[in-house]
């Protein structure tokens, strides 16, 4: 399964990057994800669902530990090979 996330973190400074906003995006940048998009008023990235799991959960711990007061996020499944369709498995090959 693929995953896409979408998040911001506040609260926003429009004078400089806070420290939780500096420090989620480094986590999502390190992770082993497909794409990663960092923009001043929200990040995505893109991954095999374990990774995106795995950068997420490291993400809201590092920013909230350094002073985020709120993560926004999304996650969504933007892929499966197998998922099932109807009780009829469908992917590759079948």
């Amino acid at each position: 399964m693929r995953l896409k996330v979408e998040f911001t973190t506040e609260p926003f400074d429009l004078d400089e990057a806070p420290a939780h906003a500096l420090v989620a995006r480094e986590v999502i940048e390190a992770a082993d994800l497909d794409t990663v998009d960092v923009g001043p008023f929200g990040n995505t990235a893109e991954g095999a669902a374990d990774a995106v799991l795995a950068a997420v959960d490291t993400l809201l711990r590092k920013a909230l530990g350094a002073g985020a007061t709120r993560i926004s996020l999304q996650v969504n499944v933007i892929g499966d090979a197998d998922r099932a369709v109807d009780g009829d498995v469908v992917g590759e090959g079948a």
